[in-house]
């Protein structure tokens, strides 16, 4: 395990990839919950980024995982809402676990990481949380605001 000091990748953000873990996806940890979800879904070898308002960061689609909701529904979910890309919830690959620390006060949380390709991408509206949506190829520079890092490194691990 890779502890606060020595991170596997920082954002901008104060996000810090504290570790990558792949164990089960039914795995629960000790020291902190599985909280979020995120999807590197791909295109054409693309990888779909999301602009997240308020915040100018393009990021990996995904969020918060809601009570009662399992980390691939919440994926599922949060693709949906955030991108209007739907992916049945057996198409997606798990990939593992991101242990996290968030913020000023280094809160740890793991996200359950997944992996999907799609055929044709769907249309995308803007939304209140999303402002665009791009497919990136490789490391493209991207407008309109700085790249999570962490996310990026979670990608790399989702190669084909």
């Amino acid at each position: 395990m890779t502890d606060t000091s020595s991170p596997l990748a920082d954002g901008p953000l104060g996000m810090a990839l504290l570790d990558f873990r792949r164990e089960p996806e039914d795995t629960r940890f000790g020291d902190a919950r599985v909280g979020y979800a995120l999807v590197a879904l791909r295109h054409a070898g693309r990888l779909l980024m999301v602009r997240v308002r308020g915040r100018d960061c393009w990021e990996l689609p995904g969020g918060t995982i809601e009570p009662g909701e399992t980390p691939r529904r919440a994926a599922v979910r949060e693709l949906w809402e955030e991108s209007g890309q739907r992916v049945a919830p057996e198409r997606l690959r798990f990939v593992g676990f991101a242990r996290t620390a968030v913020g000023p006060e280094r809160r740890v949380l793991y996200g359950a990481l997944y992996t999907a390709e799609v055929d044709g991408p769907l249309p995308f509206e803007p939304g209140e949380e999303i402002a665009a949506i791009h497919w990136r190829d490789g490391d493209e520079p991207l407008e309109g605001g700085v790249v999570q890092t962490v996310d990026e490194y979670l990608a790399a691990l989702c190669r084909p």
